[in-house]
């Protein structure tokens, strides 16, 4: 009997091609396996159970005549914060919860076009304000490996529905970090594209020059094929950029032989657990014995400022975006003022939940008059520097290794009270996406039975160097094939 929940996308797709499970019989057995997890997990805003049926009778009856692609009948969960149309997209907030959208994001439509069978919709920290899935104003979604533990965030609900064998992949978006951290929390592969591959048309934003929407799969393998599916130039994205996408799976097995990879000295941050370092060595160690040359003096001195100047632009990004939910044209609406600016006062006031209300503030106040120059503008002339150290590495080494999350996954509850310790959850991610380079988190090993992930780093636009390494990693270890107990 096969196992559905713990097949990956080439797996499934094998058994779609010849005919031994139809898209039908794997999307039940997805649903039922939704049914048996979920309260325990809750990783899900929303299952699309009648849609997905739909989905994949269409899917079934595409392969019957040859047209088939590596996602055409495979559950997908998407994210929140991606717009489906037909189908409420909360961002996990009190001023979206009855939202439901007249379009589809692109990569949605991508997804659509592929014949992928959508689940439903994954829980999320608030408007992807978080590092747990915590911040969600729904509910919180516990981490499968341990279910008193967070997930990570703010993409937990997709990494949760991943790992738990909800969906045979997810997309998540990250800002951040929030695809990487909690692929490392909860031990699947997760991608931060380079800024501009993937189209953020139809992603509510965050912070525009920071998201970016990226896969969380079961191996590398599945990363690829679901990054050559949503990759590619979207004119309706200002930001997307025309670069020829590649058939990234195709570049897997190139080996990593002679290839130059640093080890910055300044991820290994005070604070880090020791059990995490000791993995992460003998994660290198590995990389070492596979023919990579690794040099482990390299120095990104920036790197430190990094959480300051994120904490900036992030949340002066979001204050301008997020002016936008006023009551007045879509979402919660508080209509018992005594005037129109009441009315909007109390429709934030009730409608965000505290951490976004944080942020907008924090973004609001460097915006100000007085000091713009002193916070905001100085953040962006530091983000340069930490670019040109990225770029300047990159003339050296084919990529950088580094820990994904300093710790592992921490008690649900135990950071909440503390905004400063959540936010060094991200410490190691940060700098990726104030750079806008590509990185990936792979499985890299446990401790004390709770997952350990390995950051690899790469120079834009170099996925396929990325997924090479990866890969060669995957095969010489086990770390990708254990599964949680529920």
């Amino acid at each position: 009997m096969i196992d559905y929940s713990t097949l990956t996308i080439h797996e499934a797709h094998k058994l779609l091609v010849s005919k031994q499970i139809s898209s039908v019989e794997l999307t039940k057995g997805y649903l039922q396996r939704i049914r048996q997890v979920e309260p325990k997990v809750r990783a899900l805003v929303t299952v699309t159970e009648e849609m997905a049926l739909q989905q994949a009778q269409q899917a079934d009856a595409r392969i019957a005549a040859g047209e088939v692609c590596p996602l055409t009948g495979i559950p997908v969960i998407i994210k929140d914060n991606m717009c489906t149309k037909g189908v409420r997209t909360t961002c996990s907030s009190k001023i979206l919860e009855n939202f439901v959208p007249p379009y589809d994001a692109m990569v949605v439509t991508k997804l659509n076009t592929a014949g992928a069978v959508i689940m439903g919709k994954a829980n999320m920290d608030e408007f992807a304000m978080g590092s747990s899935t915590e911040n969600s104003a729904l509910f919180v979604t516990h981490n499968p490996w341990d279910l008193a533990r967070v997930p990570g965030g703010s993409s937990g609900g997709s990494a949760v529905g991943v790992a738990a064998g909800e969906a045979v992949c997810a997309l998540g978006s990250d800002t951040g970090g929030s695809i990487r951290q909690p692929a490392s929390f909860c031990s699947v592969v997760g991608l931060k594209p380079t800024y501009g591959l993937v189209s953020r048309y139809g992603l509510v934003a965050f912070a525009s020059s920071l998201d970016q929407i990226g896969p969380l799969t079961r191996d590398v393998t599945d990363c690829a094929l679901v990054l050559n599916t949503i990759a590619g130039h979207d004119s309706r994205d200002s930001t997307s950029v025309p670069y020829p996408v590649p058939d990234y799976a195709a570049c897997l097995s190139a080996g990593i032989k002679g290839m130059r990879i640093g080890v910055p000295k300044e991820y290994f941050v005070s604070g880090m657990q020791p059990e995490v370092a000791a993995a992460l060595d003998t994660a290198i160690a590995r990389l070492e014995k596979l023919g990579a040359v690794i040099d482990r003096d390299v120095s990104l001195p920036s790197t430190p400022h990094a959480l300051s100047v994120y904490y900036i632009i992030a949340p002066s990004e979001a204050s301008a975006n997020l002016a936008r939910y006023d009551g007045v044209k879509y979402g919660y609406s508080y209509k018992e003022g005594a005037s129109m600016w009441e009315d909007m006062e109390k429709t934030r006031q009730f409608g965000f939940g505290p951490e976004v209300k944080r942020r907008i503030m924090l973004g609001t106040y460097a915006l100000s008059a007085g000091y713009y120059d002193a916070y905001y503008l100085k953040a962006q002339k530091v983000r340069t520097l930490i670019r040109r150290e990225f770029d300047a590495a990159f003339t050296k080494y084919d990529a950088l290794v580094t820990p994904t999350s300093p710790t592992v996954p921490f008690k649900i509850g135990e950071k909440v009270a503390d905004p400063i310790q959540m936010y060094l959850s991200d410490v190691c991610t940060l700098p990726i996406n104030i750079a806008g380079v590509p990185a990936i988190s792979i499985p890299a090993g446990f401790a004390n039975n709770l997952p350990v992930g390995m950051q690899i780093i790469g120079k834009p636009f170099a996925e396929e160097t990325l997924f090479k390494i990866a890969y060669a990693y995957e095969q010489a270890t086990e770390w990708h094939k254990r599964k949680p107990e529920i």
